[in-house]
C-alpha cells in the first residue's frame, strides 16, 4: 500500500524500523509492482464499492459515479492512437550562415532600418 502512495524504498524501510538491505531481501517481490501499485490499490477500491453498491448502497453509488467520472476524464486525455511526431526540426545554422542570413533581413529598429524593410515588403 506504501508503494502505492509513492514512498520511497528508505521511507518505507523506516516506518517498517528495518535496514534499507532488509527490507529490499524481504520485500523484493512487492517491489517489482511498484508501477502498478497504484493501479492495483485503486482496483481493490472499486471491487470494495462495487459489493457496496450491489447491496443497495447510495452513498457508494455516489461515490462509484465519481470515481468512474475522475477515471474517465483520465482517460480522455489519453489519445487512444500512436503519438503524433514532432515537425522536423530546421536544420541549425553556424555562425558564418546566421550572420549571412541576418545580413540579408534589415535591421527594423532604426529608421533606415525601416525604410529598406518597407522597400523590400518585409514589414506588416
Amino acid at each position: 500500500m506504501l508503494l502505492a502512495l509513492g514512498w520511497s524504498n528508505e521511507r518505507i524501510a523506516g516506518a517498517l524500523r528495518i535496514t534499507l538491505p532488509t527490507f529490499r531481501r524481504h520485500y523484493f517481490s512487492e517491489l517489482k509492482y511498484r508501477e502498478v501499485a497504484r493501479d492495483r490499490l485503486d482496483m481493490r477500491r472499486v471491487e470494495l464499492l462495487w459489493a457496496e453498491v450491489e447491496k443497495g448502497n447510495v452513498a457508494a453509488m455516489k461515490h462509484l459515479d465519481r470515481f468512474l467520472e475522475r477515471n474517465d476524464m483520465m482517460l480522455y486525455g489519453r489519445s487512444s492512437g500512436a503519438p503524433a511526431k514532432a515537425a522536423p526540426k530546421p536544420p541549425k545554422l553556424g555562425k558564418k550562415e546566421a550572420a549571412a542570413a541576418a545580413a540579408q533581413r534589415p535591421d527594423t529598429g532604426s529608421t533606415l532600418g525601416q525604410l529598406i524593410a518597407q522597400r523590400q515588403g518585409k514589414v506588416n
